[in-house]
């Protein structure tokens, strides 16, 4: 086996310092998360709230690995944003905004921490109130919550990327609501948020994936964004978008001394990972940051919106498939709900009964599990609790 062979075989779930690091960036999110949650109130401003979840994140990865010979990249695996009610995702303002949240918006949270190139995200959503969440938001957070419960169960060895999403997009009809269009769930790599292997969660005509069977020992980061509207977001002010990835393939030589001097702190400073436009000069990312995405040098995330009244709801979490079954290393407990819906559908609650652990052990390729295959996890997440966020 040659050197390049052995470094790839020992940079999957194989290998047990592989996991370890994986876990220990899915405790400082967790982490982190929670944190953030805990200060989520009225009139708090969204900014502050997304400089203290990376900066927590830093903080704690600062700690770890600091005795090792050769320098462990770590921090923050994607910036923390704050996307409120009929906005969908991404937003992570800069330090001049004055944005704030109001009783009674459903926010969500969404993070992620690295430990030398090994990603964990996760993305939570809460309403600011007091006591437990009903009509339409219930709905919309049950239905999120449900569908990842049920991705949980059919992301195994054996079954198919676009089994996934026929499921996620029959959970949420179940509360009338809808999947949103262009939300993909990847699989994660070494340094690699957006890994090639993918869950579509709703094929439109301009969106297309290869058909893909998960395997052991893969990671993936599971992405489900619920609405009661339509789930066909839009881009409203590309001037919101502040979070961006370098695009490592592409080349141009810049014009202006701006953007060259902005593209020279991204390439020192973010490599690879995503990072948010905050950690830059200001002024001067304004003027740079317009030509390295018109030249494709950066991979934009832009603020999506639904339409006005509309309600969103994101879960999403990092999942190992190992030997012995999946293993969800990100979440948090939601707040009480009380949807206006119940969900009766027999495959739906049949999905739902599938353990996540298998007696299985060792090693080797699972290939298509049998039905009566035993489970040590039964699948006793009555409807209720699993409509509730109950712990997988």
């Amino acid at each position: 086996m040659s050197d390049e062979e052995r470094e790839e075989k020992e940079l999957d779930l194989t290998s047990p310092e592989v996991v370890t690091k994986y876990k220990s960036a899915a405790e400082i999110v967790n982490k982190a998360l929670q944190l953030v949650l805990s200060e989520c109130r009225p009139k708090a401003k969204i900014v502050d709230l997304c400089e203290k979840g990376d900066s927590f994140i830093r903080e704690q990865t600062a700690n770890m690995y600091k005795n090792v010979k050769k320098k462990i990249e770590k921090g923050i695996g994607f910036p923390t944003c704050i996307s409120v009610n009929n906005t969908v995702c991404h937003f992570s303002p800069l330090a001049s905004d004055e944005a704030v949240l109001e009783e009674g918006d459903i926010l969500k949270i969404d993070m992620g921490c690295h430990i030398d190139g090994f990603i964990a995200v996760v993305a939570h959503t809460h309403v600011l109130q007091e006591g437990p969440v009903t009509g339409r938001a219930a709905d919309v957070i049950a239905a999120a919550n449900t569908a990842a419960e049920v991705a949980l169960r059919l992301v195994r060895p054996g079954k198919k990327n676009k089994d996934v999403s026929e499921a996620i997009q029959k959970v949420a009809a179940a509360y009338d609501c809808k999947i949103v269009e262009g939300v993909l769930s990847h699989q994660m790599k070494q340094y690699v948020i957006d890994g090639n292997k993918v869950v579509l969660n709703v094929s439109g005509p301009d969106t297309r994936v290869d058909d893909a069977e998960f395997e052991e020992n893969e990671v993936y980061a599971i992405d489900i964004v619920t609405s009661t509207g339509e789930g066909k977001p839009r881009l409203l002010d590309e001037r919101k978008t502040t979070i961006y990835k370098r695009a490592v393939d592409k080349n141009y030589h810049l014009k202006m001394k701006a953007s060259r001097f902005i593209f020279s702190e991204i390439s020192q400073k973010f490599p690879i990972m995503p990072f948010s436009a905050r950690a830059l000069e200001e002024k001067r990312a304004r003027l740079g940051l317009v030509e390295c995405v018109n030249h494709d040098l950066l991979q934009p995330y832009p603020v999506l919106h639904e339409k006005p009244g509309d309600l969103v709801a994101h879960i999403k979490f990092t999942v190992l498939l190992m030997p012995n079954g999946s293993d969800r290393v990100t979440s948090h407990p939601l707040q009480e709900l009380q949807p206006t819906k119940t969900v009766d559908d027999p495959e739906i609650k049949s999905w739902l009964a599938l353990g996540t652990k298998t007696k299985k052990k060792g090693g080797g390729k699972k290939k298509k599990g049998k039905k009566g295959d035993k489970t040590e996890e039964a699948a006793d997440v009555p409807m209720d609790e699993a409509t509730n966020g109950a712990a997988s």
